[in-house]
């Protein structure tokens, strides 16, 4: 089984259908969205209108709920334009992200082992946390076992990486960081997703059994660079998609 993951469109349409492009061609047999739909560009109700055409299952992001209790007009335009991304949001879109949900957990039945897998968008205790690839590795694993997973999906930093964790029962969790589809702020410019691949044979016991790969693509960056600088948004945010910062 190929499943796939993606995070933090940030509203960046055009990044957005190139990575469903390359997606489409890949043909995972499920699609999961860790969130933050929203937020940072002007496609906000295109990108939602997208994923819920797709039907991808999709957790709230920070960003996401950031529309809770904002008013229908663009009239407050602070903070140097940045609250205009959310005031742009229409209401079915707003009501789409009040109601998803903070987290989703997989359970497979693999080789006569338990796999779960778990989604967060920042970590499981808060939505906003950063879980990085320094994370203290105690930390990590307590926050692991308190939602009994194995694998543990996250996003939010922008960062990609996969991290094994080795458990004092000879057994190994995974930490998959899915990188951001439409900001990455690890210096490469390009999108990022992950695939993960899942046999008969995959299991906790042995590292190796789970495949993770993470599938770069390339969209119209100048494209989604010159809207921002167009729009009432702050033109740095323009500057940081041209260098993956």
């Amino acid at each position: 089984m190929k499943i796939a993951f993606f995070s933090d469109i940030h509203a960046n349409m055009p990044a957005l259908e190139a990575m469903f492009e390359d997606m489409d061609r890949q043909q995972p047999d499920a699609v999961y969205c860790l969130g933050d739909l929203v937020g940072y560009h002007i496609w906000p109700n295109e990108v939602i209108a997208e994923i819920r055409r797709r039907g991808i299952a999709t957790i709230a992001g920070n960003h996401d709920l950031k529309v809770t209790g904002l008013q229908t007009t663009a009239s407050d335009l602070d903070e140097g334009g940045k609250k205009y991304a959310y005031h742009i949001i229409e209401d079915a879109g707003r009501n789409y992200l009040k109601s998803l949900p903070r987290h989703i957990k997989l359970e497979y039945q693999l080789n006569g082992d338990k796999l779960n897998l778990v989604l967060a968008h920042g970590s499981t205790r808060k939505v906003d946390e950063y879980v990085m690839i320094d994370t203290d590795e105690q930390y990590v694993s307590e926050m692991m076992e308190e939602v009994d997973a194995d694998l543990l999906f996250v996003g939010h930093s922008h960062k990609p990486y996969h991290r094994v964790i080795p458990t004092s029962d000879n057994r190994f969790k995974h930490v998959i960081n899915t990188g951001s589809v439409g900001k990455p702020k690890d210096g490469d410019p390009r999108g990022c997703y992950v695939q993960v691949t899942l046999n008969e044979y995959s299991s906790s016991l042995d590292p190796e059994s789970i495949k993770i790969d993470f599938v770069r693509f390339d969209y119209d960056i100048e494209k989604a660079a010159i809207a921002l600088e167009e729009s009432p948004l702050p033109k740095e945010f323009a500057e940081m998609l041209r260098v993956g910062r």
